[in-house]
């Protein structure tokens, strides 16, 4: 009897034991997390324009999700006036670092000079924080942007589409040809390694996206070497943008399709049949412009609204830029809005027909028939 009890507790030791283990095992592991870095860390930006850096989110032990980004002082914690950022959140769902690009935005009433900021994650109990420098500087273009425009020379192929990113300009056009600029006003031929017209070029997350006839789709890291994806598609797409972690590509027949990355896309509907011609993103909005005037918005690239114009005349391109949203199309026709949905007539100075519009460096640059190219200001 005795040796049978010891036998018992023999045993019963025994599965403490390896209980403990296992509980200090579960115990002991390491909790998910993630660590950022920015770069630049630094950035200089004038009045009424905007700039952007690359937050590179490392995950660890297993760590996914949406985080959640804001811009704060370094010192009070607190948002500055004027200065915003977007993507306000993005989501993880890889265990490979992620690079978000992200937009900081300076409005026209921020006070020039050197502002120490904080850019922070945070998922749950995680937050982290990574420091930013921006100079702002005195505006250049005044609120002669938008309005005021100068023709300059590409080389005279028909251009459909311009964007810019990565402090380069990329122009797009008949027979896969593709344009770079540094400064909107000297121009250099790339190969796009595709001989369908291509109708609209866009940049985000370090990528640019260009999408053209029979539902072309090219993306470039650097404006130089291009790659085909798959859309889905055999419609024309016309134009494509990028905001709030999303890439929205128009076309005809009213399509609207949506990426996350450039490479996977999905459809959606935008309760119009009319052809759309292009589409930008700022503000927290989409813009889409089209045949006949037409004008939708939407907060997300799912769900569209449709506005007035105040044209009848076809809209081939859209940008935001230095608090303005600006559409161009047939006759020279430019439109500007301040919330995508009042809309005001300006006067070209061209009755080429423009295909094409993007924002970057204090400038408006418009692109168009046999080679027109318009800037503001």
């Amino acid at each position: 009897m005795r040796s049978k009890t010891r036998v018992n507790i023999s045993w019963l030791s025994g599965f403490l034991a390896l209980l403990l283990a296992l509980l200090l095992a579960a115990c002991s592991s390491p909790a998910p997390n993630f660590n950022i870095a920015l770069s630049p860390t630094s950035l200089t930006v004038q009045q009424g324009d905007s700039g952007s850096t690359t937050l590179t989110l490392t995950p660890q032990n297993g760590f996914t999700g949406t985080v959640a980004l804001s811009l704060v002082d370094a010192g009070t914690g607190n948002a500055v006036p004027g200065i915003t950022l977007s993507p306000t959140s993005f989501t993880v769902n890889t265990s490979s670092p992620v690079n978000q690009t992200l937009t900081v935005n300076v409005a026209n009433s921020v006070p020039t000079g050197n502002y120490n900021l904080k850019v922070k994650a945070v998922s749950g109990s995680i937050n982290k924080e990574a420091n930013l420098s921006l100079d702002v500087t005195a505006g250049g273009g005044g609120g002669g942007a938008g309005t005021t425009w100068t023709l300059r020379s590409s080389g005279g192929t028909d251009l459909s589409g311009v964007a810019h990113g990565n402090s380069l300009f990329v122009a797009v056009g008949k027979s896969g040809t593709i344009l770079t600029s540094p400064d909107g006003v000297s121009w250099n031929q790339q190969t796009s390694g595709t001989s369908s017209e291509l109708k609209g070029v866009a940049h985000g997350n370090s990528l640019f996206v260009a999408v053209g006839k029979s539902g072309t789709i090219l993306t470039s890291p650097d404006g130089v070497s291009w790659t085909a994806r798959t859309s889905g598609t055999s419609s024309e797409l016309s134009g494509v943008a990028h905001g709030n972690s999303l890439f929205v590509a128009v076309g005809k027949s009213g399509t609207i399709l949506t990426s996350p990355d450039g490479v996977s896309w999905t459809a959606r509907t935008s309760g119009t049949s009319s052809e759309l011609k292009g589409v930008a993103y700022g503000n927290s909005l989409f813009v889409a412009v089209g045949k006949s005037g037409t004008i939708l918005t939407s907060p997300d690239g799912v769900s569209w609204t449709a506005r007035t114009s105040g044209t009848s005349s076809e809209l081939s391109g859209v940008a935001y830029g230095n608090s303005l949203f600006v559409a161009v199309g047939d006759d020279g026709t430019i439109l500007t809005s301040p919330d995508g949905v009042s809309w005001t007539a300006r006067t070209s100075g061209t009755s080429s027909e423009l295909k094409g519009v993007a924002y970057g460096n204090s400038l408006f640059v418009a692109v168009g028939k046999d080679g027109t190219i318009l800037t503001s200001p």
